[in-house]
């Protein structure tokens, strides 16, 4: 991964606002219905072409196709491997029934039909294996077409994949014979597309909010030593899946829940650093703008972050459509590099995607776009503040 001694450079969590042309495709389709593919692929392309562009007007530095071709950042792979089918029932998260007034509401906002619902995801019915590779290098070939105008007004790029233990906590077993099998079985089907991507030139981002999330979802009033546990065994299978591959060429994301909700029943990160640091990675993206985890920067001031590291904090909530003032933002990269103790080590990214699965995004698109230019001043100002 690219870092600079000169300068903050900007990012983001990964996904973007798909416009309503494509949500309603991707909605139909999660639903069961019949499209017509290539009209889904014409506007996907379309709609990933926009969005590279916007990005790089914004002044991002590390861009993607923000991932508006996939129904939502885990769900898509239901269509490049076997053994899913039939539907999930996700436990609802911990901190959303404990305020029935909140959920209540929630539920009113979120169930439209055009949108993608992550909590009826596929499941597991039979052996999980990677089909074929068409899929993901068709994705990153057209990423590569649409970056080709725009050569040198950007650093670099990333695609995303997910962790296995997010598949396997939000795609239920029907099949396996307990958790840790399913794990093993997705991670060993995945590690075809992390391979691909970084065999692409691109940085490979593994999307792994279940290694803070599923605390307060699938392992809610369990004792923390059954989610750590659950922790070690996907970051063991994780690793497996990304033997060979350069780690500076791999970040991981870790997140509570791209939801706006009260999350105060998120696990602390120091609880789970210690597990999360395992990994086989050479950075990590975490949420430190939100009101619930926006302090804990101050985790890095012991020398935590490991050698050759890069840490992406975020900087801009992505669940609500208040749009962060630059100093603000400045100010947040600013306490991270110095926690830290090298800017260089440091990117300003975004606390989660806007949109994780098609329909689901709540900052409205124009104000999308506006905040990742707040982000792009405020590395500007935090960068002079730091090398000056």
């Amino acid at each position: 991964m690219e870092r600079s001694a000169q300068r903050i450079l900007t990012t983001h969590a990964g996904s973007l606002p798909r416009g309503p042309e494509l949500q309603s495709l991707h909605a139909r389709r999660f639903a069961g219905e019949a499209i017509d593919e290539a009209a889904l692929t014409a506007v996907a392309d379309t709609a990933m072409r926009d969005t590279v562009a916007k990005q790089i007007e914004a002044g991002l530095d590390v861009v993607n196709n923000g991932e508006v071709g996939r129904e939502s950042f885990f769900t898509y792979v239901r269509h490049r491997m076997t053994g899913f089918g039939g539907t999930s029932q996700r436990p609802v998260m911990a901190d959303l029934t404990r305020y029935p007034g909140f959920f209540q509401w929630l539920t009113r906002v979120a169930l439209r039909d055009d949108r993608v619902n992550l909590l009826q995801a596929p499941r597991a019915i039979g052996d999980v294996a990677y089909v074929d590779r068409v899929a993901i290098d068709d994705e990153c070939a057209r990423l590569a077409a649409a970056l080709a105008p725009h050569r040198g007004r950007y650093v670099e790029a990333f695609v995303s994949s997910p962790s296995p233990g997010i598949v396997a906590a939000a795609m239920q077993n029907d099949h396996y014979p307990d958790l840790d099998a399913y794990v093993d079985a997705v991670a060993a089907a995945l590690r075809h597309e992390y391979a691909a991507i970084v065999e692409h030139g691109f940085v490979l981002q593994i999307d792994a909010p279940d290694l803070a999330m599923e605390r307060h979802t699938l392992f809610q009033g369990r004792p923390i030593e059954d989610f750590l546990a659950f922790v070690r065994v996907v970051v063991a299978a994780l690793n497996r899946s990304l033997e060979g591959l350069p780690r500076d060429r791999v970040r991981l994301h870790v997140c509570w829940g791209n939801y706006e909700g009260p999350h105060d029943c998120d696990v602390p990160l120091e609880e789970i650093w210690s597990e999360i640091r395992e990994a086989r990675v050479g950075g990590v993206l975490l949420s430190m703008a939100n009101p619930r985890h926006e302090h804990e920067w101050r985790l890095f001031e012991d020398g935590s972050l490991p050698e050759g590291w890069l840490l992406i904090p975020g900087v801009i909530d992505t669940t609500t459509n208040y749009v962060e003032h630059p100093r603000a933002v400045a100010d947040r990269i600013e306490r991270v590099a110095r926690a830290v103790g090298d800017p260089s080590r440091v990117l300003a990214g975004t606390d989660c995607g806007f949109e994780t699965a098609s329909g689901l995004g709540t900052v409205a698109a124009d104000v999308v776009w506006q905040k990742l230019r707040s982000l792009s001043e405020g590395a500007a100002i935090a960068s002079h503040r730091l090398w000056k």
